[in-house]
């Protein structure tokens, strides 16, 4: 009862939507202040009591303006906690994800218990490209309107990493409520949405899944309201071969009967293993490659590589609506831009019938060869380009149809 003004969520939204209203001042908690001023062309001030407003209001008083340095906030981007060079061993599943965030395509990896697939993926957003002001404005909104904004902060500078436990419900996961709320999928707007033990999610939460994926939003319909959130994040999920986890592992031997693998996999509905474009295996690490002393590259390296790539898409894909890089391609796209010569269609027509690959696979592997190919600057793709797409198809091979 002291009058003391206390932190309030949405700041931001609020001085974007009173700039478009004409509105030059607006005065809010000092606890606020900070995140509003990010908006240019408003004047915000920020107080700490009801007497402090009533002064300036009378013009008893004259408050400095709340001013925030974006420069200055945007100076520490890129400072992740976790770091590619950490990673010992898993070149492979490395390079994968290299790709995968140099064409954003949505990645599954496959591994025993400990062989690092958590610990890979806390570190994809790293070496994802930086994040724009307008992206970093967007991806703040819907923290600042969720209340998970922290206090201290003005304004997300990092790719977000969400990390769900596989007992979330379907809203919030992708939004909902009785009274509407963005979910995960919102709060990893433009950045990475992990879900680990991907298998042991609710089959309905993992459904609801495929309209954001396909969409980039979700919409939430109520009888007086119809809200829709931003949800455009990339996929990075993680899974143990089989129940006891040990089914691909050669050193451990695997205790479950072919049908409990079986039904461990249907859990994984096709249409979403359709969304999916690359499977990877992430095999244990042997001692040799833990003990080592030696760092791998940095995320700092990679990313260059990662951005060089992604220019080419968006210099590709200029005259497209809704399409800024590989893994956005549909089928017209993919038909249009992922021509191959007579020895890479014979390569891909021999790995089809050779290794049993499914029919859905065969878009997936021209969209991530298209990637390869962009990393390495090539104007056409190779058939080495094609023989590497190819191996990022672990679950349509027949090792795991039977």
């Amino acid at each position: 009862m002291d009058g003391t003004l206390r932190h309030i969520k949405g700041a931001l939204p609020i001085a974007v939507e009173s700039k478009k209203k004409g509105i030059k001042r607006i005065i809010l908690p000092k606890e606020s202040a900070n995140e509003a001023a990010i908006v240019d062309g408003i004047d915000v001030y920020g107080f700490v009591n009801l007497t402090e407003v009533i002064s300036f209001l009378n013009e008893d008083s004259n408050p400095e303006k709340t001013f925030t340095d974006k420069k200055d906030l945007f100076s520490s981007i890129n400072s992740y906690l976790h770091d590619f060079s950490d990673v010992k061993g898993q070149e492979n599943v490395k390079r994968a994800l290299e790709v995968a965030a140099a064409g954003a395509h949505n990645i599954l990896m496959i591994g025993p218990p400990g062989s690092g697939k958590t610990m890979l993926a806390k570190r994809l957003p790293s070496i994802l490209p930086p994040l724009t002001f307008d992206e970093a404005l967007e991806t703040t909104k819907i923290h600042s309107i969720a209340g998970i904004l922290p206090k201290h902060k003005a304004i997300i500078t990092e790719r977000p990493f969400r990390s769900p436990h596989h007992t979330v419900s379907d809203a919030a996961l992708v939004g909902g409520g009785s009274f509407p709320k963005p979910g995960e999928v919102s709060f990893a707007h433009f950045g990475v949405l992990f879900l680990d033990e991907l298998p042991e999610f609710k089959k309905n939460v993992l459904e609801v899944l495929r309209q954001p994926l396909e969409d980039a939003k979700v919409t939430v319909s109520r009888s007086k309201l119809s809200l829709e959130f931003p949800a455009n994040f990339m996929l990075a999920a993680a899974m143990n071969p089989c129940p006891c986890g040990f089914y691909t592992d050669p050193n451990k031997e695997c205790t479950c009967a072919p049908p409990q693998i079986q039904k461990y996999m249907a859990k994984i509905s096709g249409p979403l293993l359709d969304r999916i474009d690359i499977h990877i295996e992430v095999p244990a690490v042997k001692y040799k490659e833990l003990s080592s002393k030696s760092f791998g590259e940095k995320s700092e390296d990679i990313r260059k590589r990662v951005i060089a790539a992604r220019q080419v898409q968006l210099e590709r894909f200029k005259d497209y609506k809704n399409v800024f890089n590989n893994g956005d391609m549909g089928s017209k796209e993919v038909r249009t831009f992922c021509n191959l010569d007579e020895q890479g269609e014979g390569l891909l027509k021999m790995a089809m019938t050779k290794l049993g690959l499914s029919a859905r696979a065969y878009d997936r592997i021209l969209k991530v060869s298209r990637t390869i190919a962009d990393l390495e600057h090539a104007e056409n793709i190779l058939p080495q380009h094609i023989s590497e797409a190819i191996q990022y198809r672990s679950l349509d091979r027949e090792l795991w149809k039977h």
